[in-house]
């Protein structure tokens, strides 16, 4: 562990889709990102592809949806792995309180990994790394507040958001400092975590939402961006809007149904 990479932090981000291949080709259009065109060695017999950004760093994960997790209720989905120092110890911490053990706690070379559903029914992996033997000092750079090509922005509409925030702070270190009262939305409470604001918590509008997490990739531009999303087989579900602070935001699914959001200058 590093100072940059305390308990709770977000260090990795995975696409579960049901076309690896239209996945690349989509997201490298909208996001530019490329998405290798082989499987990882590491990745135990999966189809796990690295997502690479233009400076060469990872972004992420993608795997292909095999049928056998498929038949156990798989579907496209981005999922947030978090950091914990012993993920055995919080797999049993978390299915105590509630939450349900989806992949029981595993070793890969580049970590040990488990997937859980927290008490609210939400995924979520569980994470401790190995850094790499020439860095023992690594640490993640998926997650940035400001930069392109990275996660700028992870948002939770939880179907309870007390609960949801109660079992973040208790488990991960989030705090709840400072909320945007969204009138009969409710407040839009700001994730607090070592001197960051990770994104937020709200409570869930409707029963049909799914109860995942979003994320928000950093683009140059959201209008060029939303015309590749609707050129390219995704759908924009949402904006483009203005958020606090200038920037704009959409939201959307892509062509496999995968829900993302995407954050940057509106552009032209």
């Amino acid at each position: 562990m590093t100072v940059a990479d305390p308990v709770g932090s977000f260090i990795w981000y995975e696409l579960l889709t049901s076309d690896v291949e239209g996945a690349a080709a989509f997201y490298r259009e909208v996001v530019g990102w490329t998405i290798a065109t082989h499987a990882d060695p590491d990745a135990g017999g999966l189809d796990y592809r690295m997502i690479v950004r233009d400076d060469g760093g990872m972004a992420g994960g993608a795997m292909q949806i095999t049928e056998e997790m498929a038949q156990g209720g798989a579907r496209p989905i981005w999922l947030p792995y978090l950091y914990v120092e012993d993920v055995d110890a919080a797999v049993e911490a978390i299915a105590a309180e509630g939450g349900k053990v989806q992949m029981p706690a595993t070793d890969l070379p580049v970590g040990r990994i488990a997937m859980v559903a927290d008490p609210q029914g939400v995924p979520i992996y569980l994470m401790k790394p190995i850094p790499p033997a020439d860095q023992p000092d690594a640490f993640s750079d998926v997650f940035s507040v400001s930069q392109n090509q990275r996660v700028r922005w992870n948002e939770l509409a939880s179907p309870d958001q007390a609960g949801s925030m109660t079992f973040y702070g208790r488990h991960f270190g989030f705090t709840f400092d400072e909320k945007m009262p969204m009138g009969e939305l409710g407040d839009y409470c700001f994730i607090g975590h070592h001197g960051q604001t990770l994104g937020a918590i709200m409570q869930r509008q409707e029963e049909s939402q799914p109860a995942v997490w979003m994320f928000y990739f950093g683009v140059p531009s959201i209008a060029e961006a939303k015309a590749a999303i609707e050129a390219n087989g995704g759908a924009v579900l949402m904006g483009p809007h203005e958020v606090p602070g200038g920037d704009w935001i959409v939201v959307a699914t892509d062509p496999q149904g995968a829900g993302f959001g995407l954050v940057g200058p509106k552009g032209d």
